[in-house]
């Protein structure tokens, strides 16, 4: 299989679209671990295989540093990291103090910073892969969550220079993922009728299962990408119909 021998850890990989890039590392045969705050609320498995959890706050610098000197006593290297972990409520500007909304930068920005940085050691060593989960946040207007999508905008910039700067021992991509159908989806889209109504936006007609995205992580942590660094993967099905195509009163059948 593709990662076959390889080690891989996955932040935030206990549910949704980090639990999905889990599973899809387990089937190509990668040894995988997932941290989180909180345990899964059941094992990630796939292929008859587990990924290993340990509890980890990515916003304490020395948790991090912490857990990948044992990472690295126990495992011994390191082939490819997931910065997956990230979020943020719906939040308009003008309803929250500058510091509230820097906690978003700290939780999607600041840690995936703090667990490349730790991680770096490691993964020279092995000639591997880092890998920064974006957003198309972070490329257009989205009120409600700016700093999440400011945070994301940051991520991706941080990525491709992060591929400059540690070429060519390891290479660093940034996927960025339009919406995706999580067992969170309802808090964001609403009921079936209204995931439903998100989807028939999508020009592929439906929303990104997490094993799409976790697809995509795999060929660009696998030898197949061997020569793909500083890229940003589109993983949103073919975005956004733009709102002023169905505004216009042009080229419509009657």
């Amino acid at each position: 299989m593709e990662l076959d021998g390889r080690v891989a850890v996955i932040t935030g990989g206990t549910r949704g679209v980090g639990a999905g890039i889990a599973r899809s590392f387990l089937e190509a045969g990668a040894d995988v671990v997932v941290c989180a705050r909180r345990p899964p609320d059941r094992p990630v498995t796939a292929a008859g295989r587990t990924a290993a959890h340990v509890p980890l706050d990515l916003r304490e610098p020395a948790a991090v540093q912490d857990f990948f000197d044992t990472f690295a006593r126990r495992h011994g290297r390191l082939d490819c990291l997931v910065n997956n972990a990230g979020g943020t409520p719906y939040r308009p500007l003008a309803d929250g103090a500058a510091e509230r909304h820097a906690r978003v930068f700290e939780l999607n920005l600041l840690a995936p910073l703090t667990a490349s940085l730790a991680a770096y050691p490691l993964l020279r060593a092995a000639r591997g892969s880092l890998l920064m989960v974006g957003s198309v946040s972070g490329s257009r207007p989205s009120p409600g969550t700016a700093a999440y999508g400011a945070a994301k905008a940051g991520l991706e910039h941080l990525a491709r220079s992060m591929a400059v700067e540690w070429a060519p021992e390891v290479r660093v991509n940034t996927l960025v993922l339009g919406m995706v159908r999580t067992e969170l989806a309802h808090l964001h889209y609403g009921d079936a009728a209204g995931i439903a109504a998100v989807a028939a936006t999508v020009p592929l007609g439906r929303l990104a299962e997490p094993a799409d995205v976790g697809a995509a992580a795999v060929f660009l942590a696998s030898g197949r990408a061997g020569y793909v660094s500083g890229a940003s993967l589109l993983v949103h099905g073919g975005g956004e119909r733009p709102a002023f195509l169905d505004a216009a009163t042009v080229n419509k059948e009657d």
